[in-house]
């Protein structure tokens, strides 16, 4: 394989992703960045820091004092936010129900864009997230659009949440993931949209074994 190779994973929420791209960058000796995890850790701090979630200024004053950073460890990825590991605390649901909100200011997104980029230049990376294939890695080797449908995301990531030990109701769940399907396709700024040369693979019905399989041999032919 060629040297600084770019995989850009686009699609809605629960859509096995991050699952697939952080498998995806450890059997290739890729990096992996979850844009999704810093869209997460800014959210976490506007929360704990009382940030207006109204006030586009006052979020990119935040996070321009944030350093937002992953780390491999044994148990996968780790996500740092100044230091501090908050890679279980981004996972609350209240982290989740506002960072549809807090990613789609325009200035926001413009930070978060080149802190992605820079992170892509000298590295093969996996990069997975909603504007990836059309924002940040435009010219990526391959890029794939995740598609499942609302009831089988909803039931992966209620399966998740159980095993983690947070309290979750499926009905409201399967909204909240529909409801941010519709906010995320339909934001001013970088809405979800399947790049042009993006190739669909959707995941229904397939485990994640199966869908990392299906883009492997995407990547031998692309790659």
């Amino acid at each position: 394989m060629k040297k600084n190779i770019q995989v850009a994973i686009d699609g809605p929420a629960s859509a096995g992703k991050s699952t697939v791209a952080k498998i995806l960058a450890k059997k290739n000796g890729f990096i992996y960045c979850d844009t999704g995890a810093m869209y997460r850790a800014l959210t976490l701090a506007a929360i704990e820091n009382n940030t207006n979630m109204d006030s586009e200024k006052d979020l990119l004053t935040l996070l321009n004092q944030l350093v937002i950073s992953f780390n491999q460890q044994v148990d996968g990825q780790h996500v740092f936010l100044n230091d501090r590991d908050v890679t279980l605390l981004i996972r609350d649901n209240n982290v989740t129900n506002s960072v549809s909100k807090v990613s789609a200011y325009k200035s926001i997104r413009e930070e978060m864009v080149l802190r992605q980029q820079k992170i892509a230049e000298s590295n093969s990376i996996v990069m997975d997230g909603r504007d990836i294939g059309t924002v940040v890695l435009p010219n990526a080797s391959l890029k794939i659009f995740l598609v499942a449908s609302v009831t089988e995301r909803a039931e992966r990531r209620f399966k998740e949440n159980i095993s983690k030990g947070i309290d979750t109701d499926f009905e409201a769940l399967k909204k909240e993931i529909s409801d941010r399907d519709h906010y995320d396709s339909t934001r001013k700024n970088s809405p979800l949209v399947q790049a042009e040369d993006a190739i669909l693979v959707d995941t229904s019905g397939l485990n994640i074994e199966e869908v990392v399989l299906k883009i492997e041999k995407l990547m031998e032919t692309a790659i």
